[in-house]
This record gives C-alpha cells, sequence and structure tokens, in this order.
C-alpha cells in the first residue's frame, strides 16, 4: 500500500515537473480542460432543458421564450424556484460569503476558485434559468469550465500565470460550446477571464475551446449559435449609422446595469427575509410572462423568432422594456445568473426598434432590420458584459459574413469606448465595485494585494526616547549611522520622525528634546496596507521613510519610498514577463 502511494506521488510529481516545465505538455493539458468544459456544458445545457421541460411542457423543438403563451399555474414554478434557492441561502448561512466567480479569481486570487464555489454558483444559475427567471446559464458555463480548470492547476501546483490562464481556457472552452463558437469562446477568455491576448495563452485557449466545441457536437448539444444572413447591402454610411447605434446602445447598457444595482440595493434595504427574496422575484415575474413569455429565460426562443421577424414597432418595444424589466427583477431579487445572452436578446431588439424608428423618417436610406438586430446585438452585449472582439466574433460565426462582421465591428468598439469613458465597468466587475473592489478587469492584480507593508517593511528600525536631548541624540546616532531614526515613547507608541542630519544643522540648543525636530507624527503605514495604498500614502505625505505601526500606534518596523517603488517596479516586470512567456 505505500509502496502504490509512493508511486501515485511520484507520477503527480512527474506530471507537475512536466507541465509546469513544456508548452507542448500544458497545451495538452488545455485540450484536457477543453473537453472536460464541453461535457460540463452540454451536461448543464440538458439539465436546464430538462428542467424547463418538466415545469411548462415543452416539447423537444420548443423553448421556454419561443412560447406564445403559457398556462398561468405552470409560472408558479419561479416562486417555486426561488423558494428552492432561499431553502439553499439557509443551509449555507452559517458557512456564507461572497462565491469567487472566474474574473475575481483570475483578477485577484491568482486563478484560484474553491470547488464549493464553482458547484454554489454553477447549480444556482441552474435552478434559476431552469424554473424560468430572467437569467442565462452562461455564468454557469464559465463557472463550471473555470472551477474544473483551476481543479486541476491547484493540483498540479502550476506558476500562478498558468493557472490564469488555464482558467481562463476552461471558462471560455464551455462558452464556445454552448455557443458552437470556438472563436468566441477563445476571446471571451483573453477579453473577459485572463484580461490579456498575449502568445503565450494564444495556442492553449484556441485547443481548449476547440476541444469543447467538438466535444459538444460530438454529444450532439444544440448551439446557442444565432442563425442570421445580413442584407449584402452595406454601404459607407452603414459604418456611421451603426457606429451611432453602438453608442446608443452603451447608454442602454449603462441604464440596465445601474437599475439592476439600485433594484438589489432596495431589496436589500427592504424588510424581507433573504431566503424570501426569491420567490418574492418569482412572483413578481409571473404577470410579465403572462404579457409576454419571451421575457422568460435567456431569451434564445424569442432572439430566433425575432430576428427577421418583422414584428410591429409596439411590439417589439413592449418585448424590449417587458425583457429589461424581468432581468431587473430576476437580478435585483437574487436570481442567479448573467446578462450575457439576456444583452444578445435586448440588444437584437433595440437594434430593430432603431431600425423601425429609422424608417419613419421621410427620404432616408433605409437600414435592414436583420442588420441593425445583428449589429444591436453585439454593441449591447459588448456594453454589458465587455470583449468587443468576443461579439464580433459571435457574428461572424453565426453569419460567415466579413462584411457585416466589419460594422458590427466598429458598433461594438464605439459602444466600448463610450462604456468604459463614462461607466468604467462591464457587468460582473460592475458588481465587484458595488462589494468595494476596485477591479476593473481580469488583469491581475492579486499580487498587489498580497504585497503588503508589513511583507516589505524592514523590521527593528532605530528607535529613541523623544524625551533623548539633541546633544544625547548627536552622540546616540553619528552622521552616517542611519540616516532616520523613529521617535518611541514610554508606552511603545509612535511619536514621529527625525532626520538624523536635522540634529546637527546649525549650532542651536542641544538641551532641547529630540522632540523637537520630530516630523510626520500622524502620517503611517498601516501594516496590511497594499503597495499601491502604500504609494498613495508616500504621495499624500511627500514623505521619504514611513514608520509601520500596528493599530495600537506600537512601530513594527520602517518602509523607505526608494524601495517601495523598486520592488513595485519588478513585481510589474516580473508579472509582464510571466504573461507573455518569457520566464
Amino acid at each position: 500500500m505505500i509502496d502504490r502511494l509512493l508511486r501515485t506521488a511520484g507520477v503527480v510529481a512527474a506530471a507537475r515537473r512536466l507541465f509546469r516545465s513544456s508548452e507542448a505538455s500544458f497545451i495538452l493539458l488545455a485540450v484536457g480542460v477543453g473537453i472536460a468544459a464541453g461535457l460540463l456544458a452540454a451536461m448543464l445545457g440538458k439539465l436546464a432543458r430538462l428542467m424547463q421541460s418538466a415545469l411548462y411542457g415543452l416539447n423537444a423543438e420548443d423553448r421556454l421564450s419561443g412560447l406564445a403563451s403559457i398556462e398561468p399555474v405552470r409560472l408558479l414554478a419561479l416562486p417555486a424556484g426561488g423558494l428552492l434557492l432561499g431553502a439553499i441561502l439557509l443551509m449555507i448561512r452559517n458557512r456564507q460569503r461572497t462565491a469567487v466567480d472566474v474574473v475575481e479569481a483570475n483578477a485577484l486570487h491568482g486563478g484560484r476558485i474553491p470547488l464549493r464555489d464553482t458547484v454554489l454558483v454553477s447549480s444556482q444559475t441552474l435552478i434559476s434559468n431552469g424554473c424560468g427567471a430572467s437569467v442565462g446559464l452562461e455564468a454557469a458555463y464559465a463557472q463550471a469550465g473555470g472551477g474544473v480548470a483551476s481543479l486541476v492547476g491547484r493540483w498540479l501546483n502550476l506558476r500562478r500565470n498558468d493557472a490564469r490562464v488555464l482558467v481562463g481556457a476552461g471558462s471560455g472552452a464551455a462558452i464556445g460550446a454552448a455557443f458552437g463558437a470556438p472563436l468566441t469562446g477563445a476571446f471571451y477568455a483573453f477579453e473577459i477571464v485572463i484580461g490579456a491576448y498575449t502568445p503565450a495563452s494564444i495556442a492553449p485557449v484556441v485547443a481548449a475551446t476547440i476541444a469543447a466545441v467538438v466535444t459538444a457536437r460530438t454529444l450532439g448539444e444544440t448551439p446557442y449559435l444565432i442563425a442570421a444572413v445580413s442584407s449584402q447591402h452595406l454601404a459607407t454610411i452603414d459604418y456611421l449609422l451603426y457606429a451611432v447605434l453602438g453608442l446608443i446602445a452603451a447608454l442602454v447598457g449603462i441604464a440596465l446595469m445601474r437599475l439592476v444595482s439600485l433594484a438589489e440595493a432596495g431589496v436589500r434595504r427592504s424588510p424581507l427575509p433573504e431566503w424570501l427574496r426569491m420567490a418574492m422575484g418569482g412572483a413578481l415575474l409571473i404577470p410579465i410572462a403572462m404579457i409576454s413569455p419571451q421575457a422568460l429565460s435567456a431569451g434564445h426562443g424569442a432572439l430566433h423568432l425575432t430576428i427577421g421577424g418583422q414584428l410591429a414597432l409596439q411590439a417589439l418595444v413592449l418585448v424590449f422594456l417587458l425583457k429589461c424589466l424581468a432581468s431587473i427583477v430576476s437580478l435585483g431579487f437574487g436570481f442567479r445568473g448573467g446578462l450575457f445572452f439576456a444583452s444578445l436578446f435586448l440588444g437584437a431588439l433595440l437594434g430593430q426598434i432603431c431600425a423601425a424608428i429609422w424608417s419613419l423618417i421621410p427620404g432616408v436610406v433605409p437600414v435592414s432590420p436583420v442588420d441593425a438586430a445583428l449589429v444591436g446585438m453585439a454593441a449591447l452585449a459588448v456594453a454589458v458584459v465587455g470583449g468587443p472582439m468576443t461579439m464580433s466574433f459571435l457574428v461572424l460565426e453565426a453569419t460567415h459574413d466579413f462584411e457585416i462582421t466589419a460594422i458590427v465591428l466598429t458598433a461594438a468598439l464605439c459602444s466600448s469606448a463610450l462604456v468604459r469613458e463614462r461607466f468604467g465597468y462591464s457587468f460582473s466587475t460592475w458588481r465587484l465595485h458595488l462589494r468595494g473592489e476596485i477591479v476593473r478587469s481580469a488583469r491581475d492584480i492579486g499580487w498587489m494585494r498580497s504585497l503588503t507593508a508589513r511583507r516589505m517593511m524592514r523590521a527593528a528600525p532605530a528607535t529613541t526616547l523623544p524625551t533623548l536631548s539633541i546633544a544625547e541624540f548627536r552622540s546616540q546616532f553619528p552622521l552616517g549611522s542611519t540616516s532616520r531614526v523613529l521617535l518611541e515613547d514610554g508606552e511603545g507608541h509612535y511619536a514621529g520622525l527625525v532626520p538624523t542630519a536635522s540634529a546637527f544643522a546649525g549650532d542651536g540648543d542641544g538641551s532641547r528634546p529630540v522632540s523637537d525636530l520630530a516630523i510626520l507624527q500622524e502620517s503611517t503605514l498601516a501594516p496590511d496596507l497594499a503597495i499601491g495604498a502604500v504609494m498613495e500614502r508616500f504621495d499624500e505625505s511627500a514623505a521619504d521613510d514611513l514608520a509601520v505601526v500596528d493599530a495600537e500606534g506600537r512601530i513594527l518596523g520602517m518602509l523607505t519610498e526608494k524601495y517601495v517603488r523598486k520592488r513595485y517596479a519588478d513585481e510589474v516586470d516580473r508579472a509582464q514577463r510571466e504573461l507573455y512567456g518569457e520566464n
């Protein structure tokens, strides 16, 4: 038995060395993660379909949001699903903390996602979507794919950047499998989960997404890819018109994200118990669904019906408003999920609404509703989710038309630029911002959090009593012995900093206490302050040296600005070299 364990441990150690040292082996590892992500995406999609079929009596070809009407009694599945989610919250209440998603994991935790968080987020999203709430399964796909990648990365003890790339590959692979679109999945990983597109990440991410798509197709899973054909009559003026549509989509996306956060804040302030909030949200969704079932679920069926469906302007506006309201209610009351596919559906509606309004103006160049739907779909999704290349490739893989893709990219870039300028967040990073984080993308800033004043400080700096005379100070600390001395009172508390040279300046009264020369009495560093905040404190105080003190004011050590900035530059350089695979 012991021999077997030793052999197993040796195999694991050898595998760790192989995947850490060989790029080709790492690509093969990413392929394995992609296959697992494809399997998980197919399983989650089938489970959600089974739930919706059982609850709403769907046929094999039906989509919940594509139904013309729903029996009112079946809509009780909405509050019932909310009660189930509430029961889950009650079960984990004593251990509850905010679950780590893939963006937060890559930005702050070096690609580490606890297995419990993966299971929790995926199951909550599955239940939310399965009962019909207006959320997509994309959060579950990304979490499942990224979670299994994180588990593999921890087991193999991968380097921080390799683990981040593998998590991005797993998340992108799951998204690619769901849409049957490998390029979309790859750029989802680059732009949204990893936060960078580098030579070191191209091969593993693309290999993983291709493996996931092939796996899902082999299993016969029907992708979410939108089947649409552009008009093929695009002129130069269309670039300008659709750029304006991109700007409109950006404003709508910002408004939607703010309304969701306002709804969440309002529900949190209400006296409604947390475990009952989802059930109440489900009850509020019932009248919306009775008016239009297209507001339910992610909107896959509704999107296929509305693109090219030539609905009247009033109908488009009604469905658009109801879908917005349903998404705000669902997320505001605590249903788990994302706005990825909902933003695609809303964007398609917005594009068709703008095209219909444009056509009411006499003498204007006509705009194809299908083209407007495709452009609006990508532009609004970019505003909410981020990733202009991701959404452009989604349209390319849907239409196989490079001409419309160029116009889509134009609108997507306009939308992205306006959102960054006026808002600065995607939906996932906006919610992290509301929790007090400073994350604006999945770019790795976790190393900055771990590099604290305590870790960088020089312990046991030169100290003396503030009552010591200047003459005695000169004798105890001659020139050249140290450049500064910290003052520590009789109770061990920090009382200021004395530059040694100031005690030797002039021929003043040497009997005065050295505390008369003290500076920076109120400027100190807390031991848990991260390096970014440390540099800000140096800038604010205009000091070259600062003491590190605990909550009671006792001296722990000292930091110099020169060392902090050098350490920061070294860490940035190391992170850049890891990012580009130069280590």
